[in-house]
Parts: C-alpha cells; structure tokens; sequence
C-alpha cells in the first residue's frame, strides 16, 4: 500500500471516530468508494462498527453484501453489531455464513455471539454455542466465560452461571456484579450478600446493584445500611446511587440520610445536571410532609421533564393541597410540557383531596381529547374516590359502570364505603356483592352485605349470606361487626 492511499485510511478512519462526522456515514461511504477502499477489511470493519453505535446495521449490510473477500474481522464486526443493534438473531445468520465460506471463527467471535443469544433468551442456543466454545478450547478466555455468565445469569439460570464461575482463574468486578445481580434477582439474597462480601474489589456499580436489589424485595434497613458502609468505604455515590436510596429514605423516614443526599448533590452539581436526583428529592421531601423544601428543590431545578411536575403535583396531593395541585398541573400545560399518564392520576388525586367535583370532567375530556390518552383504573379510582366523599355515590356508581374495564376490589370497596356513609343501601348491596363475587375468600365482605340487609330488618337474607359463608367454608374474623 503506498503512502497516500494509508494517509487516505487514516484519514477516513479519523473522520469514522470523530464525533462531529462519524453520523455522516453517506459522504464518508462516498469518500471510501472514492479512493478504492470498498474492499478493505480494515475499513469495512470499522465503518460497520460505527454503523452499529448509530443503530443502522441496515447500512452495515448493504456494505456487508457488495464485499467480495469479507475477512474474519468483518464478520466478527457484523456479528457484534447485530449482538448490540437488533435484529440480534442476523448475529447467527452472519455466523452460518461465515461457516459456509469455511472461515474458522476466534475468540472474538462468540463474545459477541453470547451477548446476541442473551439479548434473545434463547436458553437452549446460548447453550449450544457454550458447547462450540468448548469443542473448540475458547473456554479459558476471560470475555467468553464473562458472556456465558451473562447469558446464564441473565435468563436465571444461576446454577449453570454458578458453574462457569466457579471455573474461572480471573474474575473482574464484572463477572462478580453479574454473579451478585443474579442470585439477588432469582429471590437468593443471602447468596448474593455472601458473594458482595467476598468481593476485593468492588465498583460504584457494584455498590449500586446490591443497594437496589435490597431495596427491591423490601429490605429497606439493610439497603441504607449498605449505602452508609459504602460511604464509610470512601466510595462516592453517582447519581443512580441517589435515585435508588431516596425512596428507601422515604420509607424508612430517614431525613438525616435525605438531608446528606440533598447537600451531597448540591456539592457535586447532580441537582443541576441530573434531572431523576431532583425528582427523587422532591418525591422525598413531598412524602415526608416537607412541603417548603420539596418547592425549593423543584423550583432551583435548572431542568425540568414531565416526572418533576409529576412528582410536585401528586405530592401536593399527598399533603391535602389539591387546588395548589391543579394550578400546578395548568402551569405546566401552559409552558408546554405534554402530561403523562401519572400527571393525570395527580391531578386528579389534587381534586378528590380538595373535593373539586367540577373539574374532573374537563380534565377527563381533555385527557382523551386534547392528550390522546386512554383512561386507566387509576383514573377512574381517582374520580371515584372524590365523588364518594363529596357524597355523589350514584354519579360514581354510573361511572363505574360505563368504565370499559373491569371495575377493581378496590373501587367497589370505595364506592361501598361511601354508601354507608351517605346511607346509599340499594347502591351498597350491589357493591357488597361485586366484592363477594371478586373476593369469595374475604369474610369481611359478607359480613358487610349482612350488615346492609340487618340495618333494612331484612332478616331473611341476612341468613341467606350466613349460608353462603358456611357453604363456601368462610369463617367471620373475630371483632367483625355482624348481626346475631
């Protein structure tokens, strides 16, 4: 090769790295058929790399298939970009026809092949290339063995990801995490604490996984107690760390945490720079009644999306200042932010907390009309909720009614509870029975459809339900009202 055409290369393949025109794939397609390079390996393989991190492996193939001579570098790009772009299964096309053309593939090869098979959960492939790695001595290299316990961690398969394991010299923090991530997510958290114990090295990432395992089945306590050794270990929490551990805050009522959180991202510049840490914070202070500081937050934001007003809105809500609540969710509109579903659970929530019976209407017409969304359960449970308690059982009744989904156990008992606050008993039998027929094993429900019939005298059906419960096997809780 002579020395223009490899300052050429260099050229094209600087152009191909450069953020500023590595999108215009056309004109650098157009300079590599310029200069002669369509049938370079070395080109191709990058160009098809690119190609890849852009999502356009439809590019990548029409390249692919006007290539005379593809080399294993080229199908091992092809085979990589279609394990990260889909359609992942074209990985295992590229591969059959690399066998075809009787090129032996390497250990590059089924890393990536690994990676398409677990973005596919196909158990049975992934194991049938595991075998082919093994016939062909490919097991030692570290990438494989990480790929195979991806690909057997990602599908739950913890025994033969266990396996592969245990068989490794070498363990990165990435096989570790991965190791960690998978016992935790198969119910196995006692295995997946021993394994983050015995770990010498551990990432932020590391940290993250098991604090956000924890903090998903419930172990609120031990995930801040992990988030504090963390600190105590000298690592400093990113902003997924944050985003993770304010919720368990929330739960626990841990403002000391909270308030080090809120000055920790301050310090670091995450409130300015990182949306989710604000809304976490807002969420926060709103679900710990700290109205004042949740404004503060929301309103030093420098950026905003639809979760902040979310957040601010169901929490004004949550506190009892449902009309702050839906000048809020206009203000929002008004700037031109688009709700989302969750906006409209909380305004709605703002007008059944300040009994705004007017309103909710005109928030569900321009919800369908004007936002194009469907009304959910959660919707409706909204509006039924407010209703009730501003003693409008009958229009709530009809909603429940014209709803175009199953009512819920939930909205019955709602509706059920304002009857007999309101004394609606015609409308309180019909509910007490839909939640008979939706919770047959809740005693609680018959006893309830018998009080409404003792408190009419009518006795005769207060039996009736008795046998009903003692046919069905259904015995009243002790310290159940229920007549006789």
């Amino acid at each position: 090769m002579t020395k223009n055409l490899q300052k050429i290369e260099r050229k094209i393949l600087h152009f191909l790295h450069d953020r500023n025109t590595r999108t215009q794939l056309t004109q650098i397609h157009a300079h590599i058929l310029r200069h002669g390079l369509h049938q370079s390996n070395q080109i191709l393989s990058h160009f098809v790399s690119i190609c890849s991190s852009l999502h356009k492996m439809h590019y990548a193939s029409l390249i692919f298939d006007q290539t005379h001579n593809p080399n294993i570098l080229l199908f091992n790009s092809m085979i990589k970009g279609y394990s990260l772009s889909p359609p992942h299964h074209f990985s295992f096309h590229i591969f059959s026809e690399m066998s075809a053309r009787s090129i032996s593939p390497n250990e590059y090869t089924f890393a990536p092949l690994l990676k398409a098979v677990a973005n596919l959960r196909h158990y049975r492939l992934g194991q049938c290339v595991h075998k082919h790695v093994l016939a062909l001595g490919y097991a030692r290299h570290c990438s494989i063995r990480v790929g195979l316990v991806e690909f057997y961690a990602g599908l739950e398969r913890m025994e033969d990801a266990d396996k592969v394991f245990g068989e490794m010299r070498e363990r990165d923090v990435i096989v570790w995490n991965l190791m960690v991530r998978g016992f935790c997510k198969v119910g196995d958290l006692e295995k997946g604490l021993r394994l983050f114990g015995e770990m010498k090295e551990r990432s932020v990432v590391s940290w993250n996984i098991m604090i956000s395992c924890l903090a998903e089945r419930n172990k609120d306590e031990k995930a801040l107690e992990v988030f504090r050794e963390m600190l105590d270990k000298g690592f400093e929490p990113d902003d997924a760390t944050l985003v993770t551990v304010l919720p368990v805050c929330a739960r626990l009522g841990a403002v000391d945490a909270a308030e080090w959180i809120h000055s920790y991202s301050n310090d670091k510049g995450l409130l300015r720079d990182v949306i989710a840490v604000g809304n976490s914070l807002v969420d926060f202070y709103c679900k710990c009644g700290n109205l004042e500081l949740a404004w503060r937050v929301f309103n030093e934001m420098a950026c905003k999306n639809v979760v902040s007003w979310n957040a601010m809105i169901s929490g004004l809500a949550y506190n009892g200042k449902g009309e702050v609540g839906v000048e809020l969710f206009e203000k929002m509109v008004s700037e031109g932010v688009k709700p989302s579903d969750s906006s409209f659970v909380g305004v709605l929530a703002c007008c059944a907390h300040a009994g705004l019976v007017d309103r909710w209407s005109e928030l569900f017409e321009s919800m369908v009309v004007k936002f194009q969304l469907s009304p959910k359960l959660e919707h409706y449970g909204c509006v039924v909720d407010m209703l009730g308690r501003c003693g409008h059982v009958r229009e709530a009744y009809e909603l429940i009614r014209s709803m175009p989904m199953k009512p819920t156990a939930a909205l019955w008992g709602a509706l059920l509870s304002a009857c007999r606050t309101y004394g609606e008993r015609k409308i309180a039998e019909i509910a007490a029975k839909e939640l008979i027929d939706l919770e047959p094993w809740n005693s609680g429900n018959y006893v309830l459809l018998s009080n409404i019939y003792a408190e009419e005298g009518r006795w005769d059906e207060v039996e009736k339900v008795r046998v009903l419960m003692r046919g069905s096997g259904i015995k009243k809780v002790p310290g159940q009202s229920a007549t006789g």
